[in-house]
């Protein structure tokens, strides 16, 4: 049986023009900025005006950690957006913008899939409503800013050995990890080391995602350290007198971006950290004005649990006052083949042992999000290579760990396939629960990373140069010491080593690097091999994705 793509069923939807998906949420034509006939940004005037509103309750999907037989979890995302909204309850769905890098590297897109995806599919994947140009535009107008004041003489008396603002780029291109800049003679600066990060690994993009309007964006961005004098004080975005014209370009780029599902309902996309290198949830203003105008909420935390759910409840969630009323763990038959040893080519042939032996991946991370004390239910994102016995694994397997896993087919049937879960989420987010972060704000740094490492990735220590300890202890001093930890780490495991599958205890956590997020409001801790500028594969998605002769993009899927 052959199945059309995604792009496919993408080109088919009938869109409504966006005015009318507004009016479904009660945002009139007036407070929309329309980008064409299927996309608007919502002014900041309709925001500030629905504040006073009840919000309605918080789904979080998030998934198991990601192999490469594919989880569905942007795919659940909007299937139960769709299945809440089919069941009668006013849902929308809020989910980050997609990244040019993966799409051009190994992911090929980012906005669901099947009969379960958010339009206009092609441009979410690619330019959009220009967001990300704007972010690394506002990122790198600070960095030409920082060298051209070393230049005109360095009033502030930066150390041009502690400048650690580094530029940005939305694409995957590891020849610009490290680079070395300003050469060729006086007229070009000061020679210095540097490099480049990709965009959605920017504190600017953190920012803007966590920042509640404009005067709060401003006032974060002005406390970015971007640099150390050689007595060790910092240098701060404002010194450099940036913060004023960052702001100025990303006016826009602070209002949500208003699309719709392939069954007409609401999606507000906006915003896109990575959740392997920074907090990975789409942004604050999205999220609380779409609780102003919904009964349900259905947003997404990226990769695994043990990342993008963790840093949705100890960073996101702490920092913007909100609490998720339950729970989507995703996962799927074929991951929990891998994850108990089966290799990809032979994901298509039953075993149902190889299944019971993968669940430990997925009975880690339900215990791990009960540790949040909220309600949690797994969601089987359903592939027709499945068999009844293998699906009736896994539901005995959750059944045991003391949660309810559903069959979904919403990738080939849309919401009709994904009511039963849509019925369950509703069930469990109307029962009380007490929502608790992982750790409290006047833990000292250091604990707090022992403590995701231990209680999330349940490792038996962590271990970090005594520079790094160091450096911690002095952004204790500075005042810094109540922030939350973001951690950088792959998101295929538990561990450091991208090949430990399953679920894995007492390893080692090795911290190779501390970055302090001051305008976001969090301490990146960076582990093992995990970069903040990604490479492409040796055969990139972007060999593949053209125009046709009809003018139409291939290759995004």
């Amino acid at each position: 049986m052959t199945f059309k793509t995604d792009i496919e069923i993408a080109r088919e939807a009938k869109k409504r023009p966006i005015q009318e998906i507004g009016a479904k949420i009660g945002i009139g034509a007036e407070d929309l900025l329309p980008y064409g006939h299927d996309k608007a940004k919502v002014s900041q005037s309709f925001i500030d005006s629905v504040q006073s509103r009840p919000n309605g309750k918080l789904v979080l999907v998030t998934a198991i950690n990601p192999t490469p037989a594919g989880e569905g979890k942007t795919t659940t995302t909007v299937g139960l957006g769709d299945g809440l909204n089919r069941i009668g309850k006013k849902a929308v769905i809020c989910i980050r913008e997609a990244s040019l890098g993966p799409n051009f590297g190994m992911k090929g897109g980012a906005a669901g899939g099947g009969k379960a995806q958010v339009v206009p599919m092609e441009d979410m994947n690619l330019h959009f409503t220009g967001d990300f140009h704007a972010i690394t535009s506002a990122h790198n107008l600070l960095a030409a800013m920082i060298d051209n004041h070393i230049y005109w003489g360095n009033e502030l008396e930066i150390d041009i050995r502690r400048v650690v603002w580094r530029r940005v780029l939305d694409m995957n291109d590891r020849a610009l990890r490290q680079i070395t800049a300003s050469l060729g003679g006086v007229a070009n600066g000061f020679p210095r080391e540097t490099g480049f990060d990709i965009t959605v690994a920017s504190e600017v993009m953190a920012i803007l995602c966590l920042a509640k309007d404009l005067k709060d964006l401003q006032k974060r961005l002005g406390d970015m350290i971007v640099a150390y004098r050689r007595d060790k004080t910092p240098v701060y975005c404002r010194d450099i007198k940036a913060d004023g014209a960052m702001t100025v370009l990303l006016k826009d780029a602070m209002q949500p971006n208003l699309v719709q599902t392939l069954e007409n309902n609401p999606a507000f996309v906006h915003g896109g950290p990575f959740a392997n290198i920074a907090h990975g949830c789409n942004s604050v203003t999205a999220t609380t004005t779409a609780l102003k105008l919904a009964d349900y909420v259905v947003t997404e935390a990226g990769f695994g649990a043990d990342l993008g759910a963790e840093k949705f409840m100890d960073i996101k969630c702490r920092k913007a006052g909100l609490a998720p009323d339950a729970v989507v763990l995703v996962a799927t038959v074929r991951a929990m083949k891998m994850n108990g040893g089966v290799a990809k080519a032979d994901l298509g042939a039953e075993n149902v042992a190889a299944v019971e032996k993968g669940c430990a991946n997925l009975g880690r991370h339900i215990a791990n999000v009960k540790g949040f004390g909220v309600p949690v239910v797994v969601g089987i994102n359903h592939f027709v290579s499945d068999t009844d016995a293998e699906v009736q694994a896994v539901k005995d397997y959750v059944a045991a760990q003391g949660a309810e896993a559903i069959l979904c087919k919403h990738w080939a049937k849309g919401s009709e396939g994904i009511e039963d879960l849509a019925r369950k989420v509703v069930e469990l987010a109307e029962t009380p629960s007490t929502f608790t972060t992982l750790y409290p704000d006047d833990m000292s740094l250091f604990e707090k990373v022992e403590t995701i490492a231990k209680r999330i990735y349940h490792a038996g220590e962590v271990t970090a140069d005594k520079s790094v300890r160091d450096q911690l202890k002095a952004w204790e001093a500075a005042g810094y010491g109540n922030l939350p930890i973001c951690m950088a780490k792959t998101q295929y495991s538990f561990t450091t080593d991208p090949n430990m599958r399953g679920a894995p205890s007492g390893h080692t956590i090795p911290v190779r690097e501390v970055r302090l997020s001051a305008g976001a409001g969090f301490v990146v801790v960076i582990c093992g091999e995990i970069m903040t500028m990604p490479g492409l594969p040796k055969v990139p998605s972007a060999e593949t994705i053209r125009l046709n002769a009809d003018g139409q993009i291939e290759g995004l899927f």
